[in-house]
């Protein structure tokens, strides 16, 4: 399972995001878009969004903090 987080250290979304995942036992890669321009490039290529969090679990994408989609794709995963 491979999961990454786009996001940028102000966004409270984001953080919500990495808190759920941490709390689930999901590790990620926490990409910041605000520092890493090619992140930031693959995000929105990927996604077609500028805004965070964007969340790539399995190739599934996730935009936004959205709860229900995490746990029906984290629940697939185990």
């Amino acid at each position: 399972m491979k999961c990454k987080v786009y996001s940028t250290p102000t966004c409270p979304f984001c953080k919500m995001a990495k808190t759920y995942l941490k709390q689930k036992g999901i590790s990620y890669e926490d990409l910041d878009v605000s520092t890493d321009a090619s992140a930031r490039d693959e995000m929105i290529q990927e996604s077609g969004q500028m805004g965070v969090p964007v969340i790539d679990f399995d190739g599934e994408l996730v935009i936004g903090f959205d709860k229900e989609k995490l746990d029906s794709l984290i629940g697939r995963s185990q």
